[in-house]
């Protein structure tokens, strides 16, 4: 270093992204990264508080494990991506998390500008394949605020602003664009160890919006509430719990990702709000992205609908024309909590509510019961999905029993319902933008956040192949991630399988025996991929035998500290 005061700027960007609150950058460099890492050794050798670097080599991971890591924490990371190429292979998971309001610091080098003369000036061939004349086009529409670097002495306040916008309502990731030049360049210390001194925006619901929904959810004669993306937090979870206690309103988990109440808890009226919304007078939409299906369900005319969440229009969604009678925006738990408040203090007709509570957990009870004789009637060879479910569930209950926290990251893995969790932070499905390869690198992106917690990826084989599984492993060793990978493995993309009998539920395809473009033969061994990394791995084919699997894949994870992956035969969908 040139002078006491400053610091190589590649240096002073990690500098700064830990007195933002940063433990992990999660990053694949390239040639754009010189500066990146000269800054950083001497910013250890200046003794400078530094984030913990990341190496994964692959970008989608890397944006996913940031992903995973916010959803257990609330806390948001950084990313480092190479160039524009890296930026592109990306670009699927910030959609992710654009989809799923995760507020992180994206960040990308820039291939350099200049061809000679300045220091850090192109070299080799790839500066001139790599240069674009937008960069930012590859993820501007999934970003709440863009930007390039101009001069070093820029980073600590452009990065104060970036992280208060991400962590504004709604929340959501930036993206900052570092050309090399700009990060070899010295960068004075002011600011670097300093929080940010812009204050996030925390957007709350109109107190008149709030006075007419609360009066219609008290005098509802049928009220529904869909939640698609939980309460927010621990508190917003047990006010929404109350709220549908005290005032019998029924709650569904329409197309969830989040858990909003306890799966047996006695609103809790499963996934499909289709029989209760032909009879309601008033539903409340809770952080939905698409409460129902528009071409299947219609509601009454005199239908009160209400929209809750931190957007909950979904502005940056280009068609989405659901009825919207009263709006209220804010954090999803604050706007539970207020519209809690604002209810009545005294509970009108005592005996129409215990009536109408004891009708709704009747039928949800049903629902469970259901579910569980079906989960059970999967147990074969091969077994269902919603059998591995069931059985995930009773061994994480297990845990959970002694005092061990456990969260499942399903995508297109376990169902829910079978799995019968009760706390808000124990599932996350995969984002709605359906950017495949989300859910393994995720997982271990909160583990890494908690290392105490059990922390399940479960997947669909097709999933676990776009989720650049040699790289996840990788990392999952490196860092001494335990995390617990089921890979349900039916050898098909089942869910475009699905989606076509969907759509043409008497058409060809549904009758055939193989549907095109659908099929993932010959499976490969997947237990080969994990044990390169020297994961504990073992196939099951008979659902008899998974109970005691799932036992033996929780004790290698506490007590060895090792990652673990369980290929798990599932049938195939059958004609109907």
């Amino acid at each position: 270093m040139k002078d006491s005061d400053a610091i190589t700027a590649g240096g002073a960007i990690f500098s700064k992204l830990k007195a933002l609150g940063v433990e992990y950058v999660f990053t694949n460099s390239g040639t754009d990264f010189p500066p990146i890492i000269e800054g950083l050794v001497e910013a250890r050798r200046a003794g400078l508080e530094l984030p913990t670097p990341v190496t994964v080599p692959h970008e989608h991971a890397a944006v996913s494990m940031a992903h995973g890591y916010w959803q257990v924490t609330g806390r948001p990371q950084a990313v480092l991506l190479h160039t524009n190429v890296g930026l592109a292979n990306g670009a699927t998971a910030a959609i992710n998390a654009w989809c799923d309001q995760v507020p992180m610091i994206l960040m990308s080098g820039r291939t350099p500008v200049t061809e000679h003369t300045r220091f850090g000036a192109r070299t080799v061939p790839i500066g001139w394949g790599q240069e674009m004349f937008d960069q930012e086009a590859l993820i501007r529409e999934t970003t709440k605020w863009h930007y390039e670097l101009r001069f070093p002495d820029q980073i600590s306040e452009l990065m104060d602003r970036a992280w208060a916008i991400a962590n504004s309502t709604p929340k959501g990731p930036v993206y900052l664009s570092l050309p090399r030049e700009v990060l070899c360049e010295p960068c004075p210390r002011a600011g670097l160890d300093a929080p940010s001194r812009m204050a996030p925006v925390t957007t709350a619901p109109d107190p008149d919006a709030l006075s007419r929904a609360a009066d219609a959810l008290a005098q509802a004669q049928n009220p529904l509430i869909i939640a698609q993306r939980g309460a927010g937090s621990a508190a917003g979870f047990a006010a929404l719990q109350r709220l549908c206690e005290t005032f019998a309103i029924p709650l569904s988990h329409y197309w969830s990702n989040q858990l909003a109440i306890p799966l047996s808890h006695p609103c809790q009226v499963g996934a499909d709000p289709g029989p209760w919304l032909a009879d309601i007078d008033v539903v409340l939409v809770l952080d939905a992205l698409a409460p129902w299906f528009p071409d299947k369900v219609s509601l009454r005319e005199d239908v009160t609908v209400i929209h809750a969440g931190p957007d909950p229009l979904f502005t940056r969604t280009p068609v989405r024309n659901f009825a919207a009678d009263i709006t209220l925006a804010g954090p999803t738990d604050r706007v539970i909590s207020a519209l809690a408040g604002a209810m009545p203090s005294t509970v009108p007709d005592t005996e129409r509510l215990a009536a109408r509570r004891d009708a709704i957990a009747q039928r949800a009870q049903i629902s469970r019961d259901s579910a569980r004789a079906a989960a059970q009637d999967g147990a074969g060879a091969p077994m269902t999905k919603d059998w591995v479910s069931l059985c995930l569930g009773r061994a994480i209950k297990a845990q959970t029993e002694q005092g061990r926290r456990a969260t499942v990251f399903h995508e297109l893995g376990c169902p829910l319902m079978p799995l019968d969790l009760d706390q808000p932070d124990s599932y996350f499905q995969e984002p709605h933008s359906g950017g495949l390869g989300w859910g393994l690198p995720a997982a271990i992106g909160a583990q890494m956040s908690d290392p105490a917690r059990l922390v399940f990826a479960t997947m669909g084989d097709g999933s676990y192949m776009f989720a650049n599984p040699t790289a996840c492993h990788l990392v999952a060793e490196a860092h001494d991630v335990p995390v617990i990978v089921l890979v349900l493995n039916n050898e098909e993309w089942g869910a475009v399988r699905h989606s076509v009998e969907g759509l043409y539920p008497d058409g060809a395809a549904r009758a055939a025996n193989e549907v095109p473009l659908t099929s993932l033969r010959p499976s490969p061994d997947f237990t080969r991929t994990a044990a390169a990394s020297r994961a504990h791995t073992e196939t099951v084919t008979d659902g008899a035998d998974l109970p005691a699997a799932l036992d033996r894949a929780i004790a290698v994870a506490i007590n060895e500290r090792r990652q673990v992956l369980l290929n798990i035969a599932i049938a195939r969908s059958t004609p109907h």
